[in-house]
């Protein structure tokens, strides 16, 4: 079975076609190299905002039922930077671990890091992750998380991923 993973890129410019979307991008060329198993790309390019957040991921998990969305901006201190608050709005549960990690490895690169608001929590069957602009931060963040990521989708009910061992070694425990 193919997983659906969602890319959605959170920027008022580039949902313009003023800026040039590469951190859409690079978050699909990440999981081409760390997924080794069968999945397809959901992407969106979406303004900035709550309501605008809110809709695309509710539409995501609700209705076309994607395993996994990581989005991309929106987490930092600006006043158009609203992923959190919408993430609040939709989230079931939270995962406040996934944000706790991706600051403390982006704390090793940039001491700006302390800035970001990331986060992750579950909506339905659908993991959701929120991860920095930067394609080099997307790098960092999701090369620490992901080992997490293959699990959690096993526990919430959700498509089963496998990754490419040496990229990333996903953890499951032994039965």
């Amino acid at each position: 079975m193919t997983v659906k993973i969602g890319i959605v890129t959170i920027s008022d410019r580039a949902s313009r076609g003023e800026y040039e979307d590469k951190s859409g991008p690079a978050i699909e060329d990440w999981l081409n190299e760390a997924i080794s198993s069968d999945w397809t790309p959901e992407k969106r390019v979406i303004e900035d905002g709550i309501a605008s957040v809110e809709a695309c991921l509710k539409d995501l998990c609700d209705n076309v039922q994607v395993d996994l969305v990581l989005t991309t901006g929106g987490t930092g201190p600006s006043p158009r930077d609203l992923t959190p608050e919408a993430m609040a709005l939709v989230m079931e549960k939270e995962l406040l671990g996934f944000g706790e990690l991706m600051r403390k490895v982006s704390l090793e690169q940039v001491p700006t890091a302390i800035l970001s608001r990331q986060t992750a929590g579950i909506r339905g069957k659908t993991l959701i992750i929120n991860v920095p602009g930067k394609p080099a931060a997307i790098d960092v963040c999701l090369s620490a998380v992901f080992p997490a990521v293959p699990y959690c989708l096993d526990l919430i009910g959700a498509g089963r991923i496998e990754t490419e061992k040496g990229k990333i070694d996903s953890f499951r425990p032994k039965k």
